[in-house]
């Protein structure tokens, strides 16, 4: 398995991100925060993880919801996922949002997302006249008759 060496800087009180299995592709992300914080329903809160890291070039750290906070509470990120670019050394902060019913209680410390490191190409355009032709085309949504 490749590996990526990534600085971090950890101002929080809560253990360094760290895989809970050998399977594991994400690295849980804690709440740094020093009091409950209640998200009521169609709320967007920002939730501070009290850690700054530091990628190698050619390297992104994508942060991910947690499948069990979204399916159980409606607890998921407003962005879908969020890019720490390999030249940001701010806090990592994670917008939450609750798309449930019923208010929900960050607790101190509490695992809140999802960290995946990534090996990432830049795109370089080549601007021409038209696109080769392909079976699909220019189908899109449901072009395949399922939704």
């Amino acid at each position: 398995m490749d590996k990526c060496k990534i600085k971090i800087v950890n101002k929080s009180r809560l253990p360094l991100p760290g895989y809970i299995t050998e399977g594991s592709a994400g690295m849980d992300l804690y709440a740094d925060i020093d009091e409950d914080m209640v998200i009521d329903p169609t709320d967007i809160i920002l939730i501070p993880t009290g850690i700054q890291i530091s990628l190698p070039i050619g390297y992104e750290a994508q942060i991910r919801a947690r499948s069990g906070l979204s399916l159980k509470h409606g607890i998921t990120m407003i962005n879908g996922i969020g890019t720490i670019d390999s030249d940001y050394r701010g806090e990592i902060k994670v917008p939450l949002v609750n798309l449930g019913k019923i208010p929900y209680t960050i607790k101190p410390g509490e695992r809140i997302c999802q960290m995946v490191v990534k090996k990432y190409v830049w795109g370089e355009f080549e601007v021409v006249d038209e696109l080769d032709e392909t079976e699909r085309g220019d189908g899109g949504f449901g072009h395949s008759g399922k939704l």
